[in-house]
């Protein structure tokens, strides 16, 4: 299993960006995904997480409101849609494939493949 993500780059506050994250394999729709982020110094930390269908999402209580998962499976891809991006956003993202399908969402050690981070920078 390979997840290839994609779509970081340089923004001002309040723009926008999407990332997408495609994954290898045929097996990508039976497993919920997430994305985390990681800033310099500070640990991972869990931004936002859907299930394996797309129907069912969960958020950080820091990116509520602003960002949006979604996924396509006909596509293999997962996408994190960031809308009002504060300084405070900038970090490596990451996406994840959760384990199991009864593993926490949140938790950094329930996943089990990782995409290589791609970079978000916000200039205030």
């Amino acid at each position: 299993v390979q997840l290839q993500a994609s779509g970081g780059g340089l923004v001002q506050a309040g723009g926008s960006l999407r990332l997408s994250c495609v994954g290898s394999g045929r097996t990508f729709s039976n497993f919920h995904m997430g994305w985390f982020r990681q800033a310099p110094g500070k640990e991972r930390e869990f931004v936002a997480a859907i299930n394996y269908g797309g129907g069912s999402t969960w958020s950080a209580d820091p990116v509520k409101g602003r960002f949006t998962i979604s996924r396509d499976n006909t596509k293999n891809t997962l996408y994190l849609q960031m809308n009002n991006l504060k300084p405070e956003d900038t970090a490596v993202y990451y996406c994840a494939r959760q384990s199991g399908r009864y593993t926490d969402y949140l938790n950094v050690y329930d996943y089990d493949y990782w995409g290589q981070g791609t970079q978000v920078t916000v200039s205030s």
